[in-house]
């Protein structure tokens, strides 16, 4: 849009009366406070939901290791239909001479049998298995509680994005209405003569620029509103307004690094997962190496059998059994060095992530003190740029100020303004970003 169109909109809209109120006014959009902001995505967020489906796996596949150590019991009961005929094979030799037959006769036959075993006693291959799956398990329940720290940390960045916008929604308004006034002033001035007809295109132009910075505050805001739903992991409308909230103090953000660093290695389950893991690792190499060495079970069985129901006769047994993998082509030795390359992986995974910790610490903790120290810088520049703009506001309606003056002004305190809410949004996504650092999930959780 050209220049003359703007002060042609501008003036459109200055001359503009509201229309009356056709019906009762709708009623204020509700709001959305943090607390609730939080509890919603924890209750909706997809990738919360897939990490707690990965623990309950994870649960599962323990309990499938554990059943292997537990007895097993087996039951069968089977019918048949066949026939009598008799026919011999090498190396079989009946104790009285048959001759083979031939004959499409049948009968029935029923059997059934239950076996019970247990495994007795394998060098730690199944136990090891079981331990390495509840490490493993214990690896994935802490990476669910990090991937619900982080969603946390995008609800409430997300959060402060939108509550800034807002914010910069009421600057964008404050200064509409500022403009709004200088213009109706300068149409005053220019009527009765005291200022030139520029002074008043001036104003028309700042009004129009001020129409349109609201405008496009106001998509922001929807916007980051359309963000904020996706990181609260549900499908709705923006007709809400968030509420002023933000983070409070973190306690011992101002204490040195290494204060922090030693909470942060004890709590963040990104890292305690990956203990685990290693953890894990190492149990599968005991395991692995059970390989080696013999396995020892029992079992006995109960059978019954007949060609009649009423006619069968019953078998027992018990059965040891010893069985040693002798030699399988280097499989154990194979899945040794694999298991070992694995645990070697998994402990350079967690050196790389404790050295990612302190780095994450160290710049939550100096983005917290830069932001408490732009703040206050930003609203010490509000309070001068009003006063500025108070200034030059007096000096216009006296007549020794002038259009560039007074526009000057209302520019550095709209920016000044702004610059406050973005010290503000700072601090608090800071401060967020250091709570996770430090692997807390208070306050809002």
């Amino acid at each position: 849009m050209n220049l003359p169109a703007l002060i042609l909109l501008a003036a459109a809209l200055g001359q503009a009366k509201p229309a009356p109120a056709a019906s009762s006014p709708s009623p204020p959009p509700r709001t959305l406070d943090l607390r609730e902001a939080t509890r919603t995505a924890l209750e909706h967020q997809p990738q919360l939901l897939q990490a707690q489906a990965g623990t309950r796996a994870a649960e599962a596949r323990s309990d499938e290791a554990k059943s292997a150590l537990l007895p097993q019991i087996v039951g069968s009961l089977s019918y048949s239909r066949l026939t009598y005929n008799f026919a011999p094979h090498p190396g079989s030799s009946p104790s009285v001479a048959v001759a083979p037959s031939s004959s499409f006769s049948t009968t029935n036959y029923y059997q059934g049998s239950a076996t019970l075993s247990q495994l007795i006693y394998d060098f730690g291959q199944t136990s090891g298995k079981w331990r390495a799956a509840q490490a493993s398990e214990d690896s994935q329940r802490q990476s669910e509680r990090a991937t619900r720290n982080q969603i946390i940390l995008g609800v409430q960045t997300a959060y402060f994005t939108a509550r800034a916008g807002k914010d910069l929604v009421g600057v964008a308004k404050d200064n509409l209405a500022n403009q709004d006034l200088h213009l109706k002033q300068t149409e005053g001035f220019v009527r009765a003569g005291t200022h030139p007809e520029i002074d008043l295109a001036q104003a028309r132009t700042n009004y129009a620029n001020a129409v349109v910075q609201l405008i496009t505050a106001e998509n922001a805001y929807e916007t980051e509103k359309a963000q904020l739903n996706q990181a609260l992991g549900v499908e709705g409308p923006t007709d809400y307004d968030v509420a002023n909230d933000t983070l409070p103090e973190v306690e011992g953000e101002s204490l040195p690094l290494e204060s922090l660093l030693a909470e942060a290695l004890k709590n963040r389950p990104d890292v305690t997962a990956l203990e685990a893991q290693a953890r894990a690792q190492g149990l599968t190499i005991d395991s692995v190496k059970g390989g080696f060495w013999p396995s020892l079970g029992v079992s006995t069985g109960l059978s019954d059998a007949g060609v009649q129901l009423d006619q069968t006769a019953w078998n027992w047994s018990a059965t040891a059994t010893l069985t040693w993998n002798i030699y399988q082509g280097g499989l154990t030795r194979a899945q040794t060095r694999e298991a070992q390359a694995n645990l070697d992986a998994a402990q350079a995974q967690l050196s790389a992530a404790r050295q990612q910790v302190r780095v994450d610490v160290e710049q939550a903790r100096l983005a917290v003190r830069a932001a408490k120290e732009s703040l206050g810088a930003a609203g010490e520049a509000v309070v001068n740029a009003r006063e500025q703009l108070r200034l030059a506001e007096g000096r216009y309606a006296a007549g020794v100020g002038n259009a560039i003056e007074l526009g000057d002004a209302q520019v550095a305190y709209t920016t000044a303004a702004a610059q406050q809410v973005q010290a503000d949004y700072n601090l608090a996504s800071s401060r967020a970003q250091l709570l996770r650092a430090l692997g807390r999930e208070e306050p809002h959780a």
